[in-house]
Formats: C-alpha cells, sequence, structure tokens
C-alpha cells in the first residue's frame, strides 16, 4: 500500500478546491482549445486533469498510487468525462508517450526525480507547449486568522520524517525557477485565482488527514485526539458552524 493510498477518498473532498474560475482562467490565458491534448503528472484524484478537461480534445493521469487512480477513474465516470490514467511514475512512463501541449503538476512535484525532469519534460512537452504547475491552499497573508493554530496542530500530530518532505514541496513550488534550471523551460506567467469558502471544523480539521505526513495510515489510534485537538483550537473561529476560508489557487506557466 502506498504512502497516499488510505487518503484517495477525502482527497477530492477536503483539500482546498480549485474553483471553475481558475481552470477558464488559465484556459483562456493559454488559448486552449480541442485540438491541445494534456497529460496531468501525479494526478491523485483528477482534480486537474477533470478541471481542464473542458478547454481540451485529449486528457491523460499518471499516478502510481492505484487508490488515487480509482478516486479519478470514479470522479471521470460522474463528470461523464474521457480521461486515460496511466499508473506509474512520470519518470517511468514509455518513450513512445506524447508530445502533449500542456503539461500539469499540482502538489507532485517534490516527488518527483529531479534529475529525470529534464529529459522528461523534453520529450513530453510538445514543441510550443507549456508546462503549468498548480497549486490551491488557504491564503498566508493573516486573512485566514485560524490558520497558524491549525499549521501548529498539523505539525504537532505529524510524522517528523514526511513533514520534512512537504516542506521540500512547498519550497519546489515557490521556486519552480530553481527546480527548472536544468530544463530548456522557464517560467512565464503566474496565474492567480482568489476565491472564499465556508468549511465545517470537523471538515478542516479532517482535512490534515489528507496529507502523506498525518494520513489515516500514519496516525492510526492517534486519529481521533487529533481531530478533537485541531477542532478545539479552531472553535474561536467558528461562525454560525462555519469558518471563513480565502482560497489562493495559482498556475505557474513555464515556457521554452
Amino acid at each position: 500500500m502506498g504512502r497516499f493510498a488510505t487518503v484517495a477518498s477525502l482527497y477530492e473532498a477536503l483539500r482546498p478546491p480549485y474553483p471553475p474560475q481558475f481552470f477558464r482562467t488559465v484556459a483562456e490565458k493559454l488559448n486552449l482549445s480541442r485540438q491541445h491534448s494534456l497529460i496531468d503528472l501525479g494526478t491523485g484524484p483528477g482534480l486537474l486533469a477533470l478541471g481542464f478537461a473542458p478547454y481540451v480534445g485529449h486528457i491523460v493521469g499518471v499516478d502510481p498510487e492505484p487508490a488515487m487512480l480509482d478516486a479519478a477513474r470514479q470522479a471521470a465516470a460522474r463528470a461523464s468525462c474521457a480521461l486515460d490514467l496511466i499508473e506509474g511514475k512520470a519518470e517511468d512512463l514509455a518513450a513512445d508517450i506524447g508530445p502533449f501541449d500542456v503539461v500539469t503538476i499540482g502538489r507532485a512535484l517534490h516527488w518527483m526525480d529531479r534529475d529525470a525532469m529534464p529529459a522528461l519534460f523534453e520529450r513530453l512537452v510538445a514543441q510550443d507547449g507549456t508546462i503549468v504547475v498548480c497549486s490551491s491552499g488557504s491564503a498566508r497573508d493573516g486573512r485566514n486568522p485560524w490558520l497558524d493554530d491549525y499549521t501548529t496542530a498539523r505539525r504537532a500530530w505529524s510524522d517528523n520524517g514526511l513533514w520534512s518532505e512537504a516542506a521540500k514541496g512547498e519550497q519546489a513550488h515557490r521556486d519552480l525557477a530553481a527546480f527548472l534550471a536544468n530544463t530548456p523551460f522557464r517560467v512565464a506567467d503566474l496565474i492567480m485565482v482568489e476565491t472564499k469558502q465556508e468549511i465545517s471544523p470537523t471538515d478542516l480539521a479532517r482535512r490534515v488527514l489528507t496529507f502523506s505526513s498525518s494520513s489515516l495510515q500514519v496516525l492510526g489510534d492517534k486519529t481521533d485526539p487529533m481531530l478533537r485537538d485541531i477542532e478545539a483550537r479552531l472553535a474561536p473561529h467558528v461562525r454560525d458552524g462555519l469558518i471563513s476560508e480565502i482560497v489562493v489557487s495559482a498556475a505557474q506557466v513555464a515556457r521554452r
């Protein structure tokens, strides 16, 4: 069982969402059409792949975790969307796969072998194609006043080693230019879309279970105490049974 096997069923429902406006804005900026193809590396439950589906003609999702691919397959069926899925690591894709007009990557960048990326991108990305690295998360500029306590609690209950891996992921996204340094690609644009949602403290606490460092597999019998602890920390921020969250969805666009 992979490290993400136990989070697949929660990931789609509880992670900060990519709103429809985000996909529409990115698609317009990239002038996407039905003539274009897209491959989503580390697709998980298919959030990016299915979000961009209305704007391209062919979509492929790649992930090494069978449980995530099952979730993506079910989501595609609910959306009546054709989605080709490949089980495996991006670095191990067959040589005859590609090229694609768009290569998307969500919260999977830091799990990839940086040394293998130059050759992989050169092979997967069409000559005039783009790499689009996406993220969606709580705004960190003080407008989510519960976030510091939440992050402190999440770290306290997490596996320290896996938390360090998560920190590497944040760094890879923040400094995409460094990640791409040995490739012919350079960051050319940053597209950001802000939304606001109301979420229950129970669901916000359960979001912690969607991270590999604090999954059900990692926490085991600590799960219920953790959820109670986080809900208690969130309690001062609850209004009418809900917590307001400002979500920032971002796409960093890289081109040759």
